[in-house]
């Protein structure tokens, strides 16, 4: 980035890290009892206590359902944006309905997702005769969160599979051609010059999409198991709880997901500087 473009994105960052920035002094501050819905202020940690035997369980909830939801997301993704890279009108239905997609709200995607894979859903009564009556799986609400995960990957995959196309979209026909001049094969082409362009912006959408993921609450809560909540559906509940104390112990539960994204963002930031080189449409040609 140079100097110039720096300026220019100068305003935006201070915007977005001064509300993002008071939004969280706000929410430490209430897990801290220093912002109480009643009463005084009182310095103190019982928010904390009150969602500590929630937390462990929801962190690693939160995980299970953002890590493959990523993953799945990320191979998808590169597969849609290599049918896009190809042209004709296949790339043009493939980048319409990338576009549909991302237009759905999550909540829209989460029902139709339900009512697809759910006991009696259309996918359960379709498969009656193969299955029979009881043996469809707990796909919604099981013990693993496979709609969830799946709602997810569908919907964070058109994002990657756009992005990643942005940024290897210039310079690919030429890419293509001079492998293809020096004897690689489809494969080849595929292996060691696509996918090498296009993994600092795969890297850093599927780190878009796990942060997102891991803050994500309606997918989770219409679709996924009642017990153990992921952090964003225990934050939401114990706000909405009509004990009114609950309120810091909700605080605390969202601090605790705004950490554990930071923490995963973290080596994203860190990788920053090679991944802008990366970017580079002439870096598979070096």
């Amino acid at each position: 980035m140079t100097d110039r473009e720096a300026r220019a994105a100068l305003p935006g960052i201070v915007l977005i890290t001064g509300v993002a920035g008071v939004g969280m002094v706000a929410v430490l501050a209430t897990s801290l009892g220093l912002v109480p819905l009643y009463g005084d202020a009182e310095l103190g940690l019982d928010g904390w206590r009150k969602a500590a035997p929630d937390l462990a369980a929801g962190a690693a909830e939160t995980l299970r359902i953002a890590v493959p939801a990523s993953l799945l997301a990320a191979v998808i993704g590169l597969l849609l944006a290599t049918l896009m890279l190809v042209g004709g009108r296949g790339a043009v239905l493939v980048r319409t309905g990338c576009l549909a997609v991302l237009a759905v709200p999550h909540l829209v995607g989460a029902t139709s997702v339900g009512l697809l894979l759910g006991d009696g859903g259309v996918a359960a009564r379709a498969l009656a005769p193969v299955v029979g009556d009881t043996g469809w799986p707990a796909l919604v609400g099981g013990s693993w969160p496979v709609a969830t995960v799946l709602e997810l990957a569908w919907k964070e995959s058109a994002f990657v599979a756009l992005v990643v196309l942005a940024a290897v979209a210039p310079g690919h026909a030429r890419r293509m051609q001079v492998a293809a001049g020096l004897g690689a094969g489809r494969w080849h082409r595929f292996a060691r010059v696509l996918v090498p362009t296009a993994t600092p912006a795969l890297a850093v959408s599927s780190m878009v999409t796990l942060v997102y993921a891991v803050g994500s609450y309606e997918v989770a809560w219409l679709l996924g198991r009642a017990s153990p909540e992921p952090l964003p559906v225990l934050a939401y509940r114990l706000f909405g709880s009509i004990e009114l104390t609950d309120r810091p112990a909700a605080a605390a539960a969202a601090a605790t997901a705004a950490a554990l994204a930071m923490l995963l963002a973290a080596p994203a930031l860190a990788a920053l500087p090679r991944l802008r080189t990366g970017l580079s449409p002439d870096r598979g040609l070096s």
